[in-house]
Order: structure tokens, then C-alpha cells, then sequence
């Protein structure tokens, strides 16, 4: 790795991306906390807000390879997938990659495709990579999965299956802009879009060895329990059918780690937790219907969790025990 930190060569992709999407730090920075867990970003909002355009800009920044797959009601997974043709000349059938194949993959309005089409990305998004008639493709590494998703109550939109949601290590919502970062938006493209002069400021091969790195950051047994804690507490909460999986244990524990490396710190603490716990945890929860009938949602139920759940407290660094 150069001479920078992880943190600094973290913090400089997310300000290259930061000249394209103004005004959502937060949201840049979670997708970047994304990337360097290995992990998929689910993102709903309404169209125009720029969830293409984030997808787009973090491929470029990072020169990896980028695939695009428009989702609509009539498609299929061979379209996803790619497929099997025979080539009369060889006299053999060749392996054509779909759009799945690719480091940074932009799985642009998932909701509109069927269940069973969605159903085509489950196994690239787990096991990186996919099989077509029985022979199975590996996935180049990084290899990240940006899905974009219109709001439910949307025409012509289909609900997400539990098991697809639950292999999205987060989902985030972008918003409209501020006033002033609007007008900025106007001024910076009234004659060209600031996409076009993006420069790549990360390698492949640095955001490998920081993903590599993410992994040593420290976690005290406190704040594990902590973590495990609040997952165990969905699951027994009056307002929930469906409580967090060990799967999302999993992912707060590696987006804490990453948010952690992102500030240069060795370690995590239990405010990372809450920072990231909403988000990580929301789009997991299926809500009670009594619950549903109160307007109650997932965000609100763990925001109640954090305050009743005990804040571990002590040494978190791990230098005591050395």
C-alpha cells in the first residue's frame, strides 16, 4: 500500500466521488463502508436523486470494471447471469457473460423484475460467482452489488424476498438535496456533468489490501456481546415478526470495523455501533401487522432497542490485555 493510511486513501475516494454526488456525505460514506467489508448496498429512494450516478462514480474512481443491469417485469435470469451457446464452428457451447459479470455491478430498479429473476443475483451476492449449466464462474474481486429500488407503494414494483434482503449488508437512502447543494448541482452541470472529468484515485489492488485490513481492526468482547445484544432483541420484541438474522449481527460487526478504519482507529466503539445499527439492521426486520396498523416502522423499533440495551463501558483498544 502507498504511504497513506487506509483511512486517508478511504477518505480520498469518498471525496472524488463526493464532486459527483454533492451534499450526501453520509450516504457516500456508507457505500464506501460497503466496499470495504465486501459487501452489497440496497438503495431506495424516489427516481432523479442520483442512485445510478453513486453506483457509477465509485466503479470509476476505483478503475474497476462496471456492469449494468436494467431490471424490468419481462426479464430473465439468463439475462442476468449470461448463457450457454453453441458455436457451429467449434462445435462447442460458449460461456456469454451477462452483466453480472463484473467488479461493480449496478442492479438498477431490482423491485420492478419478478421474484424469480431477483432470485438470479442470490448466488453472485453470497458465494461470488455464478453457475449456468452446471459450470460455475468465479467473480473477479472487489466485487460489489449496487441495487437501486423504487419505494414499494410504487406501480409495477415487486417486494424484495427476505433472502435477497437479508444478502444486502445495508440499504440506504439518498434524499432530495439541500437548497444550496441544488443550485451547486445546476452550476457544476450547465455545461458538462462533472462524471465525465472523474479521475480514478484507488487501485484494484489498494482496495483489496484495505478490505484485507478492515479484518484486524480490533473488537472488545463488550462490545460482540453489545452487538449480538441488539440482534437478540428484535427478535423477542413485541412489534416484530421477523427479527435480525446472524447474518446481520455479522454485517454490524464488519460496517463497525470499516467505519472504525475509516477515522484511523485500531479499534471499535460502541457510538460506531449506533451510528451504524439503524442501517444495517432496518431492511432485515419484518414489522407485526399490530405494529404495521400503529405506523410504526423497523428504524423507530431499534431506535427504542439503543436506548434500553446497556452501553458497554470500559477499555475498548485491547491494549490491557497485552
Amino acid at each position: 500500500m502507498s504511504e497513506m493510511t487506509a483511512g486517508l486513501l478511504s477518505e480520498k475516494l469518498i471525496q472524488n466521488i463526493e464532486n459527483v454526488i454533492v451534499g450526501k456525505r453520509e450516504t457516500v460514506e456508507l457505500s464506501v463502508i460497503c466496499l470495504l467489508c465486501q459487501g452489497h448496498l440496497l438503495i431506495e429512494d424516489v427516481p432523479g436523486v442520483g442512485k445510478t450516478m453513486l453506483a457509477r462514480s465509485l466503479a470509476r474512481s476505483l478503475g474497476a470494471s462496471f456492469g449494468r443491469i436494467q431490471f424490468t417485469p419481462d426479464m430473465l435470469p439468463s439475462d442476468v447471469t449470461g448463457v450457454s451457446v453453441f458455436n457451429q464452428i467449434i462445435r462447442e457451447f460458449e460461456f456469454r457473460p451477462g452483466p453480472i459479470i463484473a467488479q461493480i455491478v449496478l442492479a438498477d430498479e431490482i423491485n420492478r423484475a419478478t421474484p424469480k429473476t431477483q432470485a438470479a443475483l442470490l448466488e453472485a451476492m453470497e458465494e461470488k460467482q455464478v453457475t449456468v449449466d452446471g459450470v460455475t464462474h468465479t467473480l473477479e474481486k472487489p466485487f460489489m452489488v449496487l441495487a437501486t429500488q423504487n419505494p414499494i407503494e410504487y406501480e409495477g414494483t415487486f417486494p424484495l424476498p427476505e433472502a435477497q434482503l437479508d444478502r444486502f449488508l445495508m440499504k440506504v437512502r439518498l434524499g432530495y438535496p439541500e437548497l444550496e447543494d441544488e443550485v451547486r448541482i445546476l452550476e457544476d452541470q450547465q455545461y458538462n456533468h462533472p462524471f465525465i472529468n472523474l479521475q480514478e484515485v484507488l487501485t484494484v489492488q489498494e482496495i483489496l489490501m484495505i478490505q484485507d485490513e478492515v479484518k484486524s481492526i480490533y473488537v472488545a468482547p463488550s462490545i460482540k456481546r453489545y452487538i449480538v445484544n441488539l440482534a437478540r432483541q428484535t427478535r423477542i420484541h413485541s412489534d416484530i415478526y421477523l427479527g435480525v438474522s446472524p447474518r446481520g449481527s455479522l454485517a454490524l460487526y464488519k460496517t463497525c470495523q470499516a467505519k472504525a478504519l475509516l477515522l484511523d482507529r485500531k479499534f471499535v466503539l460502541p457510538d460506531d455501533v449506533k451510528a451504524l445499527a439503524s442501517t444495517t439492521f432496518a431492511h432485515r426486520i419484518i414489522m407485526a401487522p399490530s405494529a404495521r396498523l400503529r405506523n410504526m416502522d423497523a428504524h423507530h423499533v431499534i431506535d427504542e432497542i439503543l436506548e434500553t440495551v446497556a452501553t458497554p463501558g470500559g477499555d475498548f483498544s485491547g491494549q490491557m490485555k497485552s
